[in-house]
């Protein structure tokens, strides 16, 4: 009878480092051989920079809205001593806003490749068991969750902000700003945990003799070097930042802006061809309401005062070369606007000497900030009008006729356009 050949299972065909089942949590489950302490190092000391920009830009952001104002311009709820802001938002240099929000928008995109790097590098740790060894370490523990989350919820609802896209529930200006929040708890702190390692990994290296804490224990042939790797992410930040710094400028940069919503095209030749967030006709403002019927309300000490168009381009009229700024990061180039001073309405309404706050509210029935506040000091300067004409031209009804405001260095936003209201007092 012939001898029976014994078939080999199948553990007994896989290797021995195969036959056990490995999960996350298992070191020798991550075998890219670019993890390492130096490559994480140097990632997060960018990120130690940018985010200190972003947060810094964001608290400027904050401010540029004087949200102690009036309500309507800061709707965050329970917000306390979190609302804080250090000054009164200036009017000069005129350019300011301009550039904060735009430093903190393109920051915020070009740090997105270090980012995803960043957490790319540490992951096996967020799977390390148990979850906490100490004290010490559930701290870092803790740290470390509220900032991978911080960060990434803030960096989703700015990309999709810049879009314009509004797909998570609530105001994004409320959401943004307690995100932030949170996140700065877990980057303080894993700042404050992890800086000194870091920079002595940076600087000497590790000692010989200890093992790599980020390294794969058991590697694969290496097909990139971390060199490389890093190149690659700054590769990823640069085409970023080609593709999307040109929303804040005219020319070339802005044609090949693709990745804004501001950005791509090249606007066609014209006094009003710039850029606009919102139309006439996405806010369901009709000729019959800015027609001959129109008349701007004036509240002050003096009555309430109505004019018409006319009426208001028979006063002196005073010219002001201003951008308009946007909080998704895109802005025009100076252009020529004309009109009414704020201070000589509020001297008709009443304050002769001192013009105060003003509160503005528009035709605009629905949407965000179709009322806004601004501050005393913007209303006194003598660039903050109520434009009529931009480029020579009467503006056209995207850009706000009958007449809309137009303040120095102040957010978009605060520009209102289609103006009906103009009340003058302490706020």
């Amino acid at each position: 009878m012939p001898e029976r050949r014994r078939i080999p299972s199948l553990p007994d065909r896989l290797p021995d480092r195969l036959t056990a089942l490995r999960t996350p949590a298992d070191p020798g489950f991550w075998r890219s051989p670019v993890r390492g302490a130096r490559f994480t190092a140097v990632l997060g000391l960018v990120l130690l920079a940018g985010l200190t920009l972003l947060f810094v830009t964001g608290l400027l952001s904050y401010a540029a809205y004087n949200p102690d104002l009036d309500p309507v311009n800061d709707k965050t709820p329970d917000k306390g001593w979190l609302g804080f802001y250090l000054f009164a938002w200036p009017t000069g240099p005129h350019w300011l806003y301009r550039l904060t929000q735009g430093l903190h928008v393109t920051v915020g995109i070009v740090l997105v490749p270090v980012l995803l790097a960043k957490l790319w590098s540490v992951i096996p740790r967020l799977f390390a068991l148990p979850p906490a060894r100490s004290v010490g370490h559930a701290l870092e523990r803790i740290s470390l969750l509220l900032l991978v989350g911080g960060a990434l919820f803030e960096f989703l609802t700015g990309l999709l902000n810049i879009q314009l896209d509004y797909l998570f529930p609530g105001s994004f200006y409320t959401l943004h700003f307690y995100g932030a929040w949170v996140f700065l708890a877990g980057f303080v702190a894993h700042v404050a945990l992890k800086l000194p390692q870091a920079v002595r990994v940076l600087r000497s290296g590790i000692p010989r003799g200890e093992p790599d804490p980020l390294a794969a224990p058991d590697p694969l042939p290496a097909t990139l070097s971390r060199r490389g790797a890093l190149a690659m992410v700054g590769a990823g930040s640069l085409l970023l930042l080609v593709t999307s710094v040109g929303r804040s400028f005219d020319g070339p940069l802005r044609r090949i802006a693709l990745l804004t919503p501001r950005g791509g095209t090249e606007q066609k030749p014209g006094p009003n061809a710039f850029q606009v967030n919102k139309t006439a006709a996405a806010v369901r403002i009709a000729p019959a309401d800015t027609g001959e019927r129109w008349r701007l309300t004036v509240r002050g000490p003096a009555g309430e005062l109505r004019f018409s168009r006319a009426e208001l381009l028979a006063m002196e009229q005073h010219s002001a070369a201003l951008p308009i700024a946007c909080v998704e990061g895109w802005s025009t180039s100076d252009q020529l606007w004309r009109g009414v001073r704020l201070s000589d309405l509020a001297a008709l309404a009443g304050y002769p000497d001192s013009p105060p706050d003003v509160f503005v509210e528009s035709l605009q029935r629905s949407g965000s900030f179709r009322k806004a506040a601004l501050r005393d000091n913007q209303v006194r300067d003598g660039r903050s009008l109520l434009a009529l004409e931009v480029n020579g031209a009467p503006l056209s009804p995207d850009h706000g006729y009958p007449a809309r405001i137009i303040v120095p260095a102040a957010p978009g936003v605060l520009n209102t356009k289609w103006v009906e209201t103009l009340t003058f007092g302490e706020l």
